[in-house]
């Protein structure tokens, strides 16, 4: 399997090549080179606000479909643990719950919260069985915001990945954020994951494809800021109210910022408004078929529905729209690949670059 060339220079580089798209041999590949190396949103505090509480969850459902558990245990300190017995290999708890331990359903294994192993039935004539190496696997696990993330084989530390979010937003009033289920929203989009999130990482497109959100964004003053394993697109506004107060203290201090767009590689979005923050999770599901999750979490309901943070499932479906059509262009044999505006495109740039670190030989 051939790596990835992209060239550092914007001005000479070529977009990745569209095999990245169609070939399943990629999209099986990125399992382990991209996604089981990065950090991926696992869930939120409210989940596991009180001791005793228990969340499994499956990290990157027919993909990775790797079932995990958060735990908060009886001390309330929280974690990240295999929602995998090691005895048999039977999921330990199917439904979310409050519990004071974790005990197998099959044959009995018990665990506390934290994961360590307490006692197995039937298993004094085991010859060799040392209690101390039968404790569950310990996921790290990253808070920030009331999120939680984790990494299946972390190659760098999770602030690598979301320090200059962390600090560009510092002074938003994150503690207050409410999940909001009733306005998430799923959908299905026949496209690569990729092709999705290249989409996500340039407002080039915007005043082509979204007429709303281009009425609210001052196109000229649109900008993109690039860091190691994350961007940031920031949206300045143009005549409105709805606009972020912003301190003295922040480096954004005067402009009219309607919404940050931060990026985390390989595929979370934090979009920031005055309201709270649209985090956007794109799953692959196939090579062709990729899965989009809106989750809502909101500090300030009055301001919803007006400003750049409104019509967010207009934008996705003019974006849908688009992706689809990209998915089914790139399989034309007289498209090879593509040539990036150095003004416009930095963001997607970056993603390709990113990609093809990831799938350099060493």
């Amino acid at each position: 399997m051939p790596d990835f060339q992209i060239d550092p220079n914007i001005a000479r580089a070529k977009t990745i090549a569209k095999e990245f798209y169609l070939d399943p041999q990629y999209f099986e590949a990125s399992k382990e080179k991209i996604f089981a190396q990065s950090w991926q949103y696992i869930g939120h505090k409210e989940q596991i606000a009180v001791p005793g509480q228990v969340q499994p969850v499956c990290l990157l459902e027919k993909y990775i479909d790797e079932p995990i558990l958060l735990t908060r245990d009886q001390d309330s300190k929280t974690h990240c643990l295999p929602n995998v017995c090691n005895h048999r290999g039977n999921l330990l708890c199917y439904d979310a719950c409050n519990t004071k331990q974790l005990r197998c359903k099959y044959h009995g294994r018990l665990f506390h919260l934290n994961g360590t192993f307490i006692s197995m039935p039937e298993f004094r004539e085991v010859e060799n069985f040392i209690p101390e190496n039968n404790h569950l696997h310990q996921l790290p696990l990253f808070e920030w915001a009331g999120l939680y993330f984790t990494s299946l084989n972390p190659v760098l530390p999770a602030t690598v990945y979301f320090q200059e979010m962390m600090d560009r937003v510092s002074w938003l009033p994150l503690d207050k954020l409410v999940h909001r289920p009733d306005l998430d929203q799923a959908f299905e989009v026949q496209a690569n994951w990729a092709l999705y999130c290249e989409n996500y990482l340039e407002g080039f497109h915007i005043p082509f494809v979204h007429p709303a959100l281009n009425a609210v964004i001052d196109f000229k003053n649109y900008s993109t800021e690039l860091f190691p394993y994350s961007n940031l697109q920031l949206g300045i506004g143009k005549d409105t109210d709805v606009l972020f107060d912003i301190p003295e203290t922040s480096p954004d201090h005067g402009k009219q910022v309607v919404a940050y767009y931060f990026w985390v590689y390989p595929n979370l979005m934090f979009n920031f408004y005055p309201w709270g923050l649209s985090l956007n999770v794109i799953e692959p599901l196939t090579p062709a078929t990729t899965k989009v999750r809106f989750l809502s979490f909101v500090y300030d309901a009055s301001k919803l529905d007006q400003g750049a943070g409104s019509g967010l499932s207009s934008v996705e479906a003019e974006d849908e729209e688009v992706v689809q059509n990209v998915q089914k262009g790139i399989k034309s044999r007289f498209y090879k690949h593509g040539r990036y505006s150095v003004n416009r495109e930095q963001g997607t740039h970056h993603f390709h670059s990113l990609i093809a670190q990831s799938f350099k030989h060493e």
